[in-house]
């Protein structure tokens, strides 16, 4: 499971040349930490093209549960499925701190796209991955442990938006416990506990919505279910919280 996109954006496999062009077609905008930058179920069409920050994709469970599934930052679009298949929005995107963003209208952006095949060829190859990615977050949340669903989260945090220090791997993406809940499918209680624990065993520290990695190979052996932290019994699962 993964909470990134492609490890080169869209606006960065575009080229000089075609990213300008798509900027051009667009209007700049600023969101704070907190802001509504596309709303699911809406019938909008626009594109934002990402310039820096971070913001979250996520969505409303039946159980009117909030789930995230992705984080986007800087040379990354959202919107894009809306825009090209002109239907309601399938998530929400919420600013995590401030963001810049250029958002081009759905019809500009289609034009854009049939002037451009290889940027096309882009879009449908960035859909397919989000739709592997999405088929292997629910295999996740069926079979993973919440111990083991942290883990890998935080695995990822650290190896995408980590800062090596003294201390450890400082997660440069601060996400409060609310949010790693929703990235992972469960309570906030159940990431409370799993968190202690991890503390207790000393393989993360928390701070302040601050998260050091202190021991990053026993979280990986956890995130693939092959350890648990010393002295500890297996952990039991816990249905998600979808």
């Amino acid at each position: 499971m993964s909470l990134f996109g492609q490890d080169r954006s869209f606006l960065d496999a575009l080229g000089v040349q075609d990213r300008r062009a798509l900027l051009a077609e667009g209007a700049p905008r600023t969101y704070e930490p907190g802001d509504v930058m596309i709303r699911e179920r809406d019938t909008t069409t626009y594109v934002l093209a990402l310039l820096s920050g971070w913001a979250v994709v996520s969505v409303e469970t039946e159980r009117s549960a909030r789930l995230i599934l992705a984080l986007r930052g800087a040379g990354e679009v959202v919107g894009d499925q809306a825009a090209v298949d002109q239907g309601s929005r399938s998530a929400t995107v919420t600013a995590l701190g401030r963001v810049e963003a250029v958002a081009v209208s759905g019809v500009r952006f289609r034009g854009f796209l049939a002037a451009r095949p290889h940027a096309t060829s882009l879009i449908m190859r960035q859909l397919s991955t989000r739709l592997r990615s999405s088929d292997i977050e629910r295999r996740s949340l069926a079979s993973g442990t919440v111990l083991q669903r942290l883990a890998a989260r935080l695995v990822e945090l650290a190896e995408r938006a980590g800062r090596r220090a003294d201390e450890g791997i400082v997660l440069e993406l601060p996400l409060p416990q609310h949010d790693l809940a929703a990235a992972i499918g469960a309570t906030r209680e159940a990431v409370a506990k799993a968190l202690r624990l991890l503390r207790e065993q000393d393989v993360v520290r928390t701070a302040n919505r601050t998260v050091i990695v202190t021991d990053l190979q026993v979280l990986l052996l956890l995130a693939q279910g092959r350890g648990q932290p010393p002295g500890t019994r297996p952990p039991e699962k816990s249905p998600p919280a979808v």
